[in-house]
């Protein structure tokens, strides 16, 4: 159990260190929010596994933490990123905006 627990903390920090990476060399807003969120988030599931099989007696609460983030954790990046899109945050050029002009008529069709 201790090998295996020392094994996902390791993962788990070079998850963090490759999420870190990202958003220092990704081009705008949104892909940083994509490289943050997926690595963070994998590397948190390790890390806190990792805790649970170093001390059995967590695990359970582990378990747990693992669910509530697995949840939590993509509503809260499409939330900010719509919340980017919205505030206009630069797009990098090589990506396709497929939501230009949407926002614009739905605020028309809500003032009618």
């Amino acid at each position: 159990m201790k090998v295996i627990g020392d094994v996902l903390i390791i993962i788990g920090g070079i998850f963090y260190l490759l999420g870190g990476l990202g958003i220092f060399r990704m081009p705008d807003v949104f892909n940083r929010i994509q490289a943050g969120t997926k690595a963070t988030t994998l590397g948190a599931f390790s890390l806190i596994l990792g805790v649970g099989f170093l001390n059995p007696s967590w695990f359970l609460k582990s378990l747990i933490l693992v669910v509530f983030m697995t949840i939590t954790n993509p509503v809260g990046s499409s939330v900010l990123a719509r919340a980017s899109y919205l505030h206009g945050s630069k797009i990098s050029k090589l990506q396709k905006d497929d939501l230009k002009g949407l926002y614009e008529k739905e605020e028309m069709s809500q003032d009618d």
